[in-house]
C-alpha cells in the first residue's frame, strides 16, 4: 500500500430518538415482538397516507446545526426498489433537495471532514436468514420483521476526505458523540440505531484523481469499520498490481472470515427512479422550529473536551489522558468531574476515577452526587481510604447515594494507623530481604513489588501513596546510617 493512498467516504445512518415512526403513530421501540409495531401506513397498504413527524424534523435540524450545515427547505422523494424488508417496494427519502447540506466535522486531532448532506428518510424492516451461516445463499428460509420499517433516519454523507481506517474510526466515534450530545439518537451500534457504509477506493500516491469505489455495507462496530477499510484497500491494490480493474460494486463485510465479498453491482441514482413523493408537501421549517432546534443544542464534544483540558491545566496531550477524556465525554461524566474538581478534588484524580471505576457503572454513574464524589476523592487523597476501598465504596454511592465516610464505616473500612502500617512494612522487609536490599541500593524498579506486598499484608487498607512515602522514608533512614 506504500504506492497508494486510501480514499474513504462514509455514509452513517442514525435512527432518531422519537417516540413514534416518521410517517405514522407506531412506536419507535427496539426489541418489541416482531411485527407488532406496524400499521397500514408503515406497511404501505393501499389508501394509507403518510403524515410527517415534526419531532423527527427538529432532531434532523439539530444534527444539521451541530455539523455546521446549511439548513434548507427540502422535499421528500420515492426511492423505488424491490426488497423483502421494504413492504411498499419504495422508500421515502430525500434526493436532490435534502434538509442539511455543506457541513463539516472537526476531529480531535484537528483534521476536518466535509459533510456533503444529512438527509431524512425512513428505515427499512429487518430480514433474518435462518440456517447456514446467516447469509441468504445458505439459509433454509428467511423471516421479515417490519417493526423497524418507517423508523425515522438521518443519513449523514461525508466527503471523500478520510484517508485511513484510523481516521474513519475517529470520524464515526466523534460523530456518534455529537449525535448523542444533541439528543437526536442514542447511537447504539449494537442495536442497529447507528450503521455505517464505507465507500473505499485507492489512487496512486500523489494523485488527485479518485479511483473506482466499492461500498462496504452495514458495518456495525468501529472495529469492523477499521478492519473492513484496511482489507478493502488491500484487495483493490492487489487487483491493480495484477493488471485488473476494480469494479464498482456493493460488498459485504464478513467478520468471521475478515474479508469482503460481492453483493451486487453498485446502483446509481437513476436505478432508483426517484420522483417527488406525491403524498407529502415540501418541508419548509419556519423560524420558530429553527430556533427550537438551535436552542436545544448543548455543549458539543469538542467544547466539553476543551473544558476538561482547561481544568487539567490546558496542556495535557498524553495519549492515556486523552483516552480517559474521551471515555468521560462518551459517558457524559464530564460535568461530574468538573463539579468534583470545583468541590476541591484534584481534576486528574477525578478524571481517573470517572474514566475507570465510574465508567464500569455505565449510564447509572451519571446519577452520582458530585459532592459525594468529591468527598470520596478527598478521603482517598488524605489516606483515610485506600484505592481498593474507594473502588468498593463507589458502586454503593452510585446505587444508593449517601455519605462516603458512613458507607466506608459500614464496610468496615477504617483508617490504617501509623503503627499498623509500620508493622506491616517490617513484616514485608523480613519476608523479602533480597528485594529490600535491592531497593535500598537504588533499584527503583522493585518499589512497586514492595508496595504491593504491603498492600497485600494490610488487605488493601493502606493508601498506596502513603505506603510509597513510608518505604522511601525507611530507605532514606537506612542510607543515612
Amino acid at each position: 500500500m506504500a504506492e497508494y493512498e486510501t480514499v474513504v467516504g462514509l455514509e452513517v445512518h442514525c435512527e432518531l430518538s422519537t417516540r413514534t415512526k416518521l410517517f405514522c403513530g407506531c412506536a419507535n421501540a427496539f426489541g418489541a415482538e416482531p411485527n407488532t409495531n406496524v400499521c397500514p401506513v408503515c406497511l404501505g397498504l393501499p389508501g394509507s397516507l403518510p403524515v410527517l413527524n415534526e419531532q423527527a424534523v427538529e432532531l434532523a435540524m439539530r444534527i444539521g446545526e451541530a455539523l455546521h450545515c446549511e439548513i434548507r427547505p427540502s422535499i421528500f422523494h420515492r426511492k423505488n426498489y424491490f426488497y423483502p424488508d421494504m413492504p411498499k417496494d419504495y422508500q421515502i427519502s430525500q434526493y436532490d433537495e435534502p434538509i442539511n447540506v455543506d457541513g463539516l466535522l472537526e476531529l480531535p486531532d484537528g483534521s476536518r471532514v466535509g459533510i456533503v448532506r444529512a438527509h431524512m428518510e425512513e428505515d427499512t424492516g429487518k430480514t433474518t436468514h435462518v440456517g447456514g451461516g446467516g447469509r441468504i445463499h445458505e439459509a433454509g428460509h428467511s423471516l421479515v420483521d417490519y417493526n423497524r420499517a418507517g423508523v425515522p433516519l438521518v443519513e449523514i454523507v461525508s466527503a471523500p476526505d478520510i484517508t485511513s481506517a484510523a481516521q474513519a474510526r475517529a470520524y464515526v466515534a466523534e460523530l456518534r458523540a455529537i449525535l448523542v450530545a444533541t439528543g437526536a439518537s442514542d447511537g447504539r451500534m449494537e442495536e442497529g440505531s447507528l450503521r455505517v457504509d464505507a465507500n473505499v477506493s485507492i489512487r496512486r500516491a500523489g494523485s488527485d484523481e479518485l479511483g473506482t469505489r466499492c461500498e462496504v455495507k452495514n458495518l456495525n462496530s468501529l472495529r469492523s469499520l477499521g478492519r473492513a477499510i484496511e482489507h478493502e484497500a488491500d484487495r483493490q491494490a492487489s487487483l491493480v498490481d495484477s493488471g485488473e480493474r476494480v469494479t464498482q460494486e456493493t460488498r459485504h463485510w464478513d467478520e468471521n472470515a475478515s474479508r469482503t465479498h460481492s453483493l451486487r453491482s453498485k446502483e446509481e441514482a437513476y436505478d432508483y427512479r426517484y420522483f417527488p413523493e406525491p403524498d407529502l408537501v415540501p418541508l419548509v421549517p419556519d423560524e420558530a422550529l429553527r430556533q427550537r432546534a438551535s436552542s436545544a443544542l448543548g455543549l458539543m464534544p469538542a467544547a466539553r473536551r476543551a473544558r476538561l483540558q482547561a481544568a487539567l491545566g490546558g496542556a495535557e496531550h498524553a495519549r492515556a489522558l486523552m483516552d480517559q477524556i474521551g471515555t468521560v465525554i462518551e459517558l457524559s461524566l464530564d460535568d461530574l468531574v468538573l463539579a468534583a474538581s470545583a468541590g476541591g478534588a484534584d481534576p486528574k484524580h477525578a478524571l481517573n476515577r470517572a474514566a475507570n471505576e465510574l465508567a464500569s457503572q455505565g449510564e447509572r454513574a451519571r446519577a452520582l452526587d458530585p459532592v459525594s464524589f468529591a468527598s470520596l476523592l478527598a478521603l482517598e487523597s488524605s489516606g483515610t481510604l485506600s484505592a481498593t476501598q474507594v473502588k468498593a465504596v463507589l458502586p454503593e454511592l452510585v446505587e444508593h447515594g449517601g455519605d462516603p465516610a458512613e458507607v466506608a464505616r459500614r464496610h468496615g473500612f477504617e483508617q490504617l494507623g501509623t503503627e499498623e502500617l509500620e508493622s506491616a512494612i517490617d513484616g514485608v522487609i523480613s519476608a523479602s530481604p533480597t528485594e529490600w536490599e535491592r531497593y535500598v541500593s537504588g533499584d527503583a524498579r522493585i518499589a512497586g513489588f514492595l508496595a504491593g506486598q504491603v498492600m497485600k499484608a494490610t488487605r488493601g487498607r493502606a493508601n498506596g501513596k502513603v505506603v510509597a512515602e513510608a518505604l522511601a522514608a525507611r530507605r532514606a533512614g537506612v542510607s543515612a546510617r
